[in-house]
């Protein structure tokens, strides 16, 4: 496969020594540059995936009629986070 550019980009001198900054070892600004291309897509991904089956979940209970109270939900993800610390032992 060939590879494609991305276009030129103009930043403040600042903005370059910031990322200068904390490149690690034996890391380029090219490749520090393509990496956080590649995480904001990931995350834009993510975010239109969520809000996707979040307008599909409103959709459904607006057809069905069956909504769950906000505190349930809550107690649900509260329950989830403790379960999730207790296998990963991170400290509460």
């Amino acid at each position: 496969m060939k590879t494609a550019t991305i276009p030129s980009l103009r930043v403040d001198p600042e903005l370059r020594l910031s990322a200068e900054s904390v490149l690690q070892e034996g890391e380029s600004l090219s490749g520090f540059v393509a990496q956080a291309i590649r995480t904001t897509i990931e995350l834009r991904q993510a975010q239109r995936e969520f809000i996707a089956r979040g307008l599909a979940s409103r959709d459904t209970a607006q057809h069905t009629g069956v909504y769950i109270a906000a505190d349930v939900v809550v107690n649900r993800l509260a329950d989830m986070l403790e379960k999730a610390k207790s296998v990963a032992r991170i400290p509460r």
